[in-house]
């Protein structure tokens, strides 16, 4: 059985939806992406001994994969990796550059790309509207989030022991709350659409 795969996302519920004024509108809300991935990523805790710091970039990332769908979404990471790739300070602390980004937080930065295009096709397939299927993209999302970026600091850490006491252990209760935090946003924002609607 094939999955459809057709249903809107969130920034395609209001707005301009052909046109020049669909293009205007990509563009501003690609910006409008960047711009928030670039706060959260300021919003940082490092925990002491470890290289990778707790930040909201994770809970921005998933929410606008799930709101932009797969080709907005994945375009909206892109465009905030090549600022950081071409120096501009978008990152968690003052660090930028591709040095910055072959560091031990690369893993993860890759993983945004795949968990953007997750969240997307799962919005493509209605998922965005329901809290519990959401919830279950959050998850994947995480997941991809996790892979490249453990694999990636694997060859920084003195063996997996370390490798997950850096990346994944001091960061399971804050991403759980931002995986529940992020599962109740577009969801709920889809109802307030529906509301206005009614």
């Amino acid at each position: 059985m094939a999955l459809a795969m057709n249903d809107k996302v969130l920034v395609e519920a209001f707005g301009a939806n052909e046109g020049t004024a669909l293009r205007i509108k990509q563009a501003v809300m690609v910006v409008l992406g960047i711009v928030a991935i670039w706060i959260a990523a300021k919003v940082q805790v490092f925990l002491p001994g470890n290289p990778v710091p707790i930040t909201l970039q994770t809970f921005a990332v998933l929410t606008i994969g799930a709101a932009y769908g797969p080709r907005l979404g994945l375009l909206t990471i892109v465009g905030y990796l090549v600022l950081g790739a071409m120096g501009a300070s978008v990152f968690a602390g003052e660090k930028a550059g591709l040095t910055y980004m072959m560091g031990g937080t690369g893993g993860y930065l890759v993983g945004y790309a795949l968990a953007a295009l997750a969240l997307g096709y799962a919005a493509r397939l209605g998922w965005d509207r329901n809290i519990l299927l959401m919830a279950v993209a959050m998850f994947i999302g995480n997941a991809l989030i996790y892979i490249p970026g453990l694999l990636w600091l694997h060859q920084f850490a003195s063996g997996w022991e370390q490798t997950l006491q850096w990346g994944i252990t001091p960061f399971l209760i804050g991403d759980a709350l931002k995986l529940v935090l992020a599962a109740l946003v577009v969801p709920g924002l889809w109802k307030l659409i529906g509301d206005a609607r009614a």
